[in-house]
């Protein structure tokens, strides 16, 4: 996972979740059916598919996907 690009589309290919590039940056409380077991997704996904491990704590104070992809180029 190379770009944010990358990183959206294994949202949408593995959660199905309909975001695009521009709604990395959309805080989560604005994203359309965002909620909490979302992240928890994301954030399996991440560590199942890529072997990226972001923590729970971490992951909480991120304010968009923008700011987990952020996380994730850290992690890896």
């Amino acid at each position: 996972m190379d770009t944010i690009d990358d990183f959206i589309t294994l949202l949408h290919d593995e959660l199905g979740l309909p975001v695009s590039v521009e709604d990395a940056q959309v805080p989560f409380d604005r994203l359309p059916s965002w909620d909490s077991l979302h992240m928890l997704a994301v954030l399996t996904v991440l560590e199942r598919r890529k072997g990226i491990r972001i923590l729970l704590p971490d992951a909480m104070e991120a304010g968009s996907l923008d700011e987990i992809y952020a996380l994730s180029v850290q992690s890896s």
